[in-house]
Parts: structure tokens; sequence; C-alpha cells
């Protein structure tokens, strides 16, 4: 059993269960054995692999598009560009390059990366040169017109499961069996934001309820409400939670969420409807598949530019990469994309309403 496990275990015996979110939160923040505390779990020696890892397109024309969302807006002379997540900094730093062309758009920017993991931080420092300023949340970015990323940012908020019983619901817990970390169920519970979800489930149905995700998407759809703005969040999910998500990655492998506490990558699928109602009154647009989404905003033609000064295993790489982001088979479909904007303000690129 790992450091983190002897500690949840130990937690257990003196406490009772925990929620499936609490274990979430231990297993990815433990500021000790936290998985984002003590790893980098990004690329080929890491646990999983994003799309702004697979290929700079999807950075540049991801950055096109907030610069073209900002002289929609009228080329505000101050506007806040923050990324919820950054990883290792390759998003912004392909974001920030590919719009040196964007007249007094740099100049307009102030940058702000939230991120907690110190070991994501250092490396964030390194990627990116452009001046920039680390928050531990969303809250502490100071006020203003606002240009929001989120790329796999929500899937990895603590989420809670509720799974069906009548007309109520229990929550999935974790506690021990035989001494080792099992799921187990809780009394039965009637919460008040699942009332609405009786109507669309049957026995033994799973509902996740993410409640962090939550309160982000309303800090978000305040901010833009109040000084205009927008925020793009793209993720795997769908509009509607339904059914067991929770998933665990290491070395780019499934395992049991349960056998590794804080050395595997937890996840859930994301609730987007659950987002945009947090985000109300902003407004947000459809939910677009990823795969859509980039070709909208010329993902193809980026590609055929570049495959221009490519030549052999480069450019055998690069085809694969464009198709694994757009392919439905790869990640075109199982990703979404949405957007949160004002709502007196143009729909941003890549979007319909």
């Amino acid at each position: 059993m790992t450091p983190l496990g002897e500690l949840l275990v130990t937690r257990i015996r003196q406490t009772g269960p925990m929620s499936i979110a609490e274990f979430m939160a231990e297993c990815l923040m433990h500021p000790r054995f936290g998985y984002y505390s003590t790893h980098d779990p990004f690329g080929a020696g890491g646990d999983f692999t994003t799309a702004p890892e697979i290929s700079q397109m999807f950075g540049e024309i991801i950055g096109l598009s907030l610069a073209q969302a900002w002289m929609d807006r009228g080329s505000s002379a101050a506007v806040n560009l923050v990324e919820l997540g950054p990883g290792r900094g390759t998003l912004m730093a392909d974001i920030l390059r590919a719009t040196q062309s964007i007249p007094g758009f740099l100049d307009a920017v102030d940058v702000h990366l939230v991120e907690t993991s110190p070991a994501l931080r250092a490396q964030q420092s390194k990627t990116i040169s452009t001046p920039f300023t680390h928050h531990n949340s969303l809250e502490d970015v100071p006020e203003g017109p606002l240009l929001l990323i989120a790329n796999e940012f929500f899937d990895a908020m603590p989420t809670r499961q509720f799974q069906r019983t009548g007309d109520a619901w229990r929550e999935r817990i974790i506690g021990l069996q035989e001494g080792a970390l099992a799921f187990g169920l809780s009394d039965q519970t009637a919460p008040a934001f699942l009332a609405d979800r009786i109507q669309d489930t049957k026995d033994n149905d799973i509902v996740e309820h993410a409640p962090a995700s939550q309160a982000i998407a309303s800090e978000i759809g305040h901010r833009i409400d109040t000084h205009g703005g927008l925020a793009l969040i793209i993720d795997y999910g769908d509009w509607r939670s339904l059914g067991d998500t929770l998933q665990a990655l290491s070395n780019h492998q499934s395992v049991s969420p349960l056998d590794t506490p804080g050395q595997a990558d937890l996840t859930t699928h994301v609730d987007f409807e659950a987002i945009a109602r947090a985000a109300s009154p902003a407004k947000h647009s459809r939910v677009t598949p990823q795969g859509v989404f980039l070709e909208r905003l010329g993902i193809t033609h980026r590609a055929q530019v570049l495959a221009k000064s490519l030549q052999g295993d480069a450019l055998d790489n690069h085809i694969k990469a464009h198709r694994r982001l757009t392919h439905p088979e790869e990640m075109g479909t199982l990703f979404k994309a949405m957007a949160i904007y004002k709502d007196t303000e143009t729909l941003p690129p890549g979007f319909e309403p």
C-alpha cells in the first residue's frame, strides 16, 4: 500500500468512510503525498498526454481564437488572460507565441495561471517566457475583462457519486473491507441538487456531482457577466452526467482507483450542463465535439501549412497528431468544447448558440 493509502486507512478507521470527492481531493492534492503535489504527469514519461502536448497546432489556433474574441469585444486595453490548471505551461506558451502578430494583443493581456502544484509551477516557469502571475484559485485573480481557458481542468475536480434507490439516493463512499480500501454505499439521502434527476434515471443509475466545479463555474460566470469576456472549456464528458466515470491512469494505463492512492491520476467525466447552469447569468454555447470545434477554427489548414516543411517520420507524426486531436475515434468526439460568454457580446469563434 502507498504511504497515502496507509494514511487514508488510518483516517477511515478513526472517523468512518469518506466520499469519493474527499478521496479524490486527498489523492490529487495531499501536500506531501498527493499526485499533483509530487508528479509531473504529462507526456511520454508521465501518465497521460493532453492536447497541447500532442501538437503545437492546438494551442496556436486556440490562441488565435481568443485574440479574435478580444478584437470582437473592442480590443480592450487591459484583459486578464487566465488558464486554469496549466500543466507544463505548453498551452499558454503556444497561445502567446501564436498571438505575437496580433497588433496590441500581448500588450493588453495580463497572464495569470491558476495552479496549486509546486512541481507544475516550477515547470510552467521554465516553459513560459512572458511575465505571468501564479494563483492558488481564480478568486485571487484581479477583477477585469476575462479571457479564460480550462483544458482538461474540470475532469480533476473532486466528484461525489450517488446511486439511485427508488425515489431517493445512496452516496457511493469509500470504507474498509478486510483492512483494505473498498467502495460502499451510504444510507438513503435526498439531496436537493438531484431532485430533477429522478425523471431521467432508473434504479441503480449513478449520477456524479462536482461541487468544486460548480463553485468555479459560478465565479467564472460572475466575472464574465460583470466585466465581459469569455471562458473556453475543453474536456472529456457530455452535457449531462450519467454513470460511473471515475477512472485512474498510471503510465498511460487504466488502473483501479483504489490500488495506488497518490500515485495515479484520478478523473471523472465533466458534466457540462452543471457548469453551464452554475455560470448563469452568463450565456453558454452549444457543447461541441473537439474535432468539430478545431476544424471550425481551421486546424486542417494549419496542419497543411506545417506539413509543407516536414518529411519522413516528422511528417508521419504530424499527420498522426492531427488525427488524434480531431478524429471521432480518437479525441475528436470524446472531448467536448463549450464557451461561456456575456449575453450582450459576440459568440466566440468555433461555436454555435
